[in-house]
């Protein structure tokens, strides 16, 4: 999964920058709420890339054997 965050990296950036930009903009340009957002959506993109990489681990370790398989 961490794989996938990199790669796509700059992409969500770009789209953080420009939400915020946006929530600044029309929301009565408020520092204060433009910085929440972003720092939320940041910790959002991270707490994401660390879920995506535990569920995946946890599949790939499921199929390699059966939990109550014996051992050869």
């Amino acid at each position: 999964m961490w794989q996938h965050y990199k790669k796509t990296f700059f992409g969500m950036q770009v789209t953080i920058l420009i939400v915020t930009a946006a929530i600044y903009r029309y929301l009565g340009q408020n520092w204060a709420m433009a910085l929440s957002m972003f720092v939320t959506m940041q910790l959002g993109a991270v707490v994401g890339a660390l879920w995506g990489s535990r569920l995946s681990r946890k599949i790939q370790g499921s199929t390699s054997a059966l939990p109550l398989q014996p051992k050869a």
